[in-house]
């Protein structure tokens, strides 16, 4: 197979773009469930030293996902129109360059969990199978954006423990607004590969549910606009997080109301997506506004 990669690419952008941090949509989606549980847990005030080893926890664990994802799909993604041109499936980089990447984010990551207390620490161990076998989910699993979900959900496990040593009622509220949320703005991103996965053979949340697939990412987004809710009662948050909650509401309806057009344009998926970036920066602002308030 020839290479896609531009001649004239450095090789330092190529590495950029197997991290996918030329693509930070991606990473910030993942980053936002962490700062929803650090700025939570700790009332609004947590300590800026553990906020930075989040920060870069989430980098590095992104990292090492994306890699794992594309050493698992190296023969897998040219097939498929969105992700033919990433550098392993274009044989930009080499299987080997691709393991000794992965071995650093990994090394990366478990430097920074030593900062963490025992629970946080044991908690990213317990993540790291997670993060491992999701891209094989796809081939024996009819719902592997369950298994994304769950690996996003321990972002909040992680930040939320490492502030109160322990996990409680609102931390499992928001974990279940974080499962939800990320089976709602994964399915939608699915949704474009639908034919490329079908003909490969391979499952999705989008394959799964079908025709419904509108609907189960409406349930999805309102099962989390819920969590998010009883969550603030739970904890008491000043009204100003109404403010980003209902801002989010709004976001979700009209996205939800995008996606049951008859023939949806191909590239709605990708801007919903973005779009549930926005919103959850919307709602970090609420959190923090509703915790110090």
């Amino acid at each position: 197979m020839t290479s896609s990669q531009p001649s004239s690419e450095p090789t330092w952008w190529t590495i950029i773009r197997l991290l996918r941090w030329d693509k930070p949509a991606g990473r910030l989606i993942l980053l936002i469930p962490a700062l929803w549980a650090v700025f939570l847990a700790a009332h609004g005030v947590p300590p800026w030293p553990l906020v930075g080893v989040i920060i870069l926890g989430t980098l590095s664990t992104s990292a090492l996902g994306c890699v794992v994802n594309d050493l698992w799909d190296r023969d897998i993604d040219p097939q498929v129109e969105r992700t033919k041109t990433r550098p392993l499936a274009s044989r930009a980089l080499s299987l080997q360059v691709g393991f000794a990447i992965s071995a650093i984010a990994l090394l990366s990551a478990a430097g920074l969990a030593l900062y963490l207390n025992p629970l946080s620490f044991g908690l990213c161990v317990a993540a790291v199978p997670f993060i491992l076998l999701y891209p094989s989910a796809k081939r024996f699993f009819p719902v592997p954006q369950l298994v994304l979900a769950l690996a996003w959900g321990f972002a909040v496990l992680i930040s939320w423990s490492a502030v109160t040593a322990n996990l409680s009622l609102p931390s499992g509220l928001l974990w279940g607004a974080v499962v939800s949320w990320t089976l709602g703005f994964d399915t939608v991103y699915a949704m474009s590969d639908r034919e490329d996965d079908a003909k490969i053979g391979i499952n999705s949340s989008a394959l799964f549910f079908g025709k419904a697939a509108p609907f189960a990412v409406g349930v999805f987004f309102a099962l989390t606009a819920a969590l998010l809710a009883d969550l603030a009662f739970v904890e008491g948050l000043h009204w100003t997080f109404w403010l980003g909650w209902t801002a989010a509401l709004i976001g979700w309806l009209w996205q939800f109301n995008q996606l049951r057009q008859p023939d949806p344009p191909r590239p709605l998926y990708g801007q919903i997506f973005q779009q549930n970036v926005g919103l959850g920066f919307v709602l970090l602002g609420g959190i923090i506004a509703g915790c110090l308030l």
